[in-house]
C-alpha cells in the first residue's frame, strides 16, 4: 500500500477520492484551508495552502503519490488574479513539494473544459485543437488550461505527471455546492430561461475512480477526459424536470451570442429598476449556449474507466440536495 497526499480533501472530487484510497487500504494525508474541519475519517488531516509552500512541504513529507485537486470554481471575471494564483501558482507549488518529498507521482486535476468548449454541437476529444479563443473569455478556464499545461510540461523521469479532465461534476456530497449549483437553482426555480447550448457531466464517485487509476495507469504527461453523458441542456432540464416534479423553464434564450447577451442584460435592468436581481449573469449566459461535449473513450481504453448510468447521478443529486 502507497501514502498519498490530497490537496483539496475538504471539495466536492477530493472526498471522494479520499474515501477511494482509504477502501483499497493506502495512507491518505488530506490537506486542507486552515480552519477547515471536514469530517474524513481514516485519513490524516494536515491544515494548509497550495500558496504556502512550507505547508505543502511539511504535508507531502514521505507522500509516494500526490494528488492535486485543490482549486477555485468562479465566473466572475473580477476572480481572474485570485484564480490565477489558486490554479497556476498554486500548482507550481504542489509540483516543487511533491519533487521535493521524492514522490513518484501527480496527478493533476484539470477540467474537461480545457478541451471541450465549442460554438457547434461538436463531440470532442484529447487530439482535438485547443480552443484557446473560447478558453479565453473565462478566467477559470484559461487559468486551468494554464496550470495543465504547465503541470504535462513538467513531467519527467524523476515525476511524472497526470491529468485527469472531468465533466461537470454531479452526485452526492458537494456540500459546499461549487460544482452542483446549476442543479440547485432548477430546483428552487431561480433559473428563468433555457440556454441553447449543451453540457457535459459525470459522477463525482466515477471521476474519483478514475483519478485514482491514473495515478496507477495514466501514461505521463498525458490528460484523460473523464466523462458520462453529452445532453443540450434542454434534456438536461427535462430530465431534472422528471425527477423532482419541478417545472422547467420554458422560455428559451436565443442562440445567437449578441441577441442572447442583450436579453438577459436588458431584462437584468428591467429588473432592476423595480428593485430585484435576475439570477442570471452574463458569463452564465454565454456558458450555456456554447457546447461543452467530451469524449471519455481514451480514459474507458487506458484506464479501465467506467460510469454509472447517468440517470441515477442525476437522481442522487436530486435527492442529496433536497435533504441539504
Amino acid at each position: 500500500m502507497s501514502h498519498y497526499l490530497v490537496t483539496g480533501a475538504a471539495g466536492f472530487l477530493g472526498r471522494h477520492v479520499v474515501a477511494a484510497l482509504l477502501a483499497d487500504g493506502h495512507e491518505v494525508t488530506a490537506l486542507v484551508r486552515p480552519g477547515s474541519r471536514p469530517e474524513l475519517p481514516g485519513a490524516h488531516v494536515a491544515q494548509g495552502d497550495v500558496l504556502d509552500p512550507a505547508s505543502l512541504d511539511a504535508a507531502s513529507r514521505g507522500a509516494d503519490g500526490v494528488f492535486h485537486l485543490a482549486g477555485k470554481v468562479s465566473r466572475d471575471p473580477a476572480d481572474a488574479e485570485l484564480l490565477h494564483g489558486v490554479h497556476v501558482r498554486g500548482t507550481r507549488n504542489v509540483l516543487a513539494a511533491a519533487r521535493s518529498a521524492g514522490a513518484r507521482r501527480v496527478v493533476v486535476a484539470s477540467t474537461s473544459g480545457t478541451v471541450g468548449i465549442s460554438e457547434s454541437p461538436e463531440v470532442r476529444d484529447e487530439s482535438s485543437p485547443t480552443p484557446r479563443g473560447l478558453i479565453a473569455r473565462f478566467p477559470y478556464y484559461r487559468t486551468k488550461l494554464q496550470a495543465e499545461e504547465e503541470a504535462l510540461r513538467a513531467s519527467d523521469g524523476a515525476l511524472e505527471v497526470v491529468a485527469v479532465n472531468p465533466s461537470l461534476l454531479l452526485g452526492p456530497g458537494d456540500v459546499n455546492g461549487s460544482s452542483t449549483e446549476d442543479v440547485g437553482r432548477f430546483l428552487t426555480r431561480a433559473i428563468p430561461a433555457v440556454p441553447a447550448g449543451g453540457l457535459a457531466f459525470v459522477d463525482a464517485r466515477d471521476a474519483a475512480a478514475g483519478a485514482v487509476a491514473a495515478m496507477a495507469r495514466g501514461r505521463a504527461g498525458e490528460r484523460y477526459l473523464l466523462n458520462a453523458c453529452n445532453l443540450t441542456v434542454r434534456d438536461f432540464f427535462g430530465r431534472l424536470e422528471r425527477l423532482s416534479g419541478v417545472a422547467s423553464p420554458r422560455l428559451p434564450l436565443p442562440r445567437h451570442p449578441v441577441l442572447s447577451r442583450e436579453l438577459v442584460r436588458a431584462a437584468r435592468a428591467l429588473v432592476g429598476v423595480i428593485g430585484g436581481e435576475l439570477p442570471v449573469d452574463l458569463v452564465s449566459a454565454e456558458m450555456g449556449r456554447l457546447y461543452w461535449y467530451v469524449d471519455a473513450k481514451k480514459a474507458e481504453r487506458e484506464l479501465g474507466f467506467s460510469t454509472r448510468d447517468a440517470q441515477e447521478t442525476l437522481a442522487d443529486t436530486v435527492a442529496d440536495l433536497t435533504r441539504r
